[in-house]
């Protein structure tokens, strides 16, 4: 009998496969970090997902028995992300940001950017240490690399008087960010460019320009583990040191922000670098509950310094 076919025959209810994926994902030594930081969430993500319960309430279901075809169906998306190593949202089809849902597939990356749980907070949404003091203010806001419209439409939900222009090189994850456009409820406000960074938008200026781009250097491309083999390389591989598309949207932002305007741009584990090659720039570091000093915010007055 094989592994699969025991845990269908063996395991009755929640708690049973609960458990017994976290053994198979430890046993099997898996990589996290595509929505999830451990084996017990990975686990709960893939049970409550899969079977179409609420994300984030495991406990009511914990001792709910379950039909063959849904234990079938747990037993072999538990195999998959063992066998695979594909991250548990591409095998679902599904991510989230701030509770609301995404479609996703191997042609973007998995949505992680801190920038979607920045936007949320009194920063974006006229607090008293706010970077925009009237989001009501706000009309024209830009996410570039957009890969799946994540960001984007996260956006449009914060600031609702606005339009927002969401720009990807990539066709294939245009396609991506097209589907969930759709499904957003706000698509007569976001349009999607594919080009690279800029190009696409002539001389258009924003209030708002959001970009969480390729930043992981060489050295760390090729000891990537292989959970993170399945995304598209392109919207990993940011040149050598990881910065290169930082460095190209550092050199254009001014000339497409409205005066009052600014950038807040996701980097990774790099700001000595930066901030050692633009010592005129000060960048304003904005930490998150799991992340400090890897997204930084600049007006645009800092680019007149």
């Amino acid at each position: 009998m094989t592994v699969t076919a025991a845990a269908i025959a063996e395991l009755r209810t929640l708690r049973d496969f609960l458990r017994y994926a976290i053994s198979r994902f430890e046993g099997a030594g898996l990589v996290y970090g595509h929505g999830t930081t451990n084996a017990l969430d990975e686990a709960a993500f893939i049970i409550l997902e899969s079977l179409h319960l609420p994300i984030d309430n495991l406990d009511p279901f914990l001792d709910a028995r379950l039909l063959q075809d849904e234990r079938r169906k747990l037993a072999e998306l538990i195999e998959a992300r063992v066998t695979s190593r594909k991250p548990a949202s591409y095998l679902l089809g599904r991510a989230y940001v701030k509770g609301i849902p995404f479609y996703v597939d191997e042609r973007v990356i998995v949505p992680r950017s801190f920038i979607g749980e920045l936007l949320f907070t009194d920063l974006f949404n006229g607090g008293s240490d706010a970077l925009i003091e009237d989001p009501e203010a706000v009309e024209n806001v830009l996410d570039l690399c957009t890969g799946s419209g994540c960001l984007a439409i996260l956006a449009a939900k914060v600031f609702r008087n606005a339009h927002v222009d969401a720009v990807d090189l990539s066709k294939d994850a245009l396609d991506v960010a097209r589907r969930n456009v759709k499904e957003s409820g706000d698509a007569d406000r976001i349009t999607l460019y594919q080009g690279d960074l800029f190009g696409p938008l002539g001389r258009q200026r924003y209030d708002l320009i959001i970009t969480n781009p390729p930043y992981v250097g060489e050295a760390v491309m090729s000891g990537l583990p292989p959970e993170y083999a399945h995304e598209p390389k392109l919207a990993l591989a940011g040149g050598p040191d990881g910065l290169d598309i930082v460095r190209q949207i550092l050199a254009a932002a001014p000339k497409h922000l409205t005066p009052e305007g600014g950038v807040i741009c996701e980097i990774g584990e790099d700001r000595e670098i930066l901030e050692a090659e633009y010592p005129q720039l000060q960048f304003m570091w904005l930490d998150t509950e799991d992340s400090a000093g890897e997204v930084f915010w600049l007006p645009a007055a800092a680019f007149d310094d």
